[in-house]
């Protein structure tokens, strides 16, 4: 569930860069920081959820499958392990590329819309209430 909720609102912040820009080239969003704090905080949420930081319920799911794949065969804690690092690097080297630094074009910007923020807070407040209460996933 938490993975779920959590792709699918970096999947919509994408998508929200691309009505933005027209392209889907997320680095022409660098600098938004600056224009869009509000959808800066939603990338940064989001990619922490991503990133399994702890107490988020995809630490708590990523656990469970780390220590079920060790049980199952030693050796896979090594894929595992390196698997974990490269999504969280990936992931917070797409929060800076897209988030911060100078902004790559000299358009304004068209002020975030209700909708959007809506859009994102039914993906993220439902894994924070999950936090309070993680045993609903178990």
């Amino acid at each position: 569930i938490a993975h779920g909720l959590t792709s699918s609102a970096l999947f919509c912040l994408a998508n929200i860069n691309y009505e933005r820009t027209s392209t889907r080239t997320l680095i022409l969003t660098r600098g938004w920081q600056l224009t869009m704090l509000l959808t800066t905080t939603w990338w940064l949420t989001a990619n922490l959820m991503n990133m399994a930081l702890p107490p988020t319920t995809n630490l708590l799911g990523e656990l469970m499958i780390i220590s079920a794949l060790f049980n199952w065969n030693k050796t896979t804690i090594m894929i595992t392990g390196l698997t974990t690092l490269l999504t969280a690097t990936y992931t917070l080297h797409m929060f800076i590329m897209t988030q911060l630094g100078k902004p790559q074009t000299k358009n304004a910007m068209p002020p975030t819309h209700t909708r959007e923020h809506l859009l994102m807070t039914l993906h993220l407040v439902p894994l924070m209430m999950l936090i309070l209460s993680p045993n609903l996933l178990i």
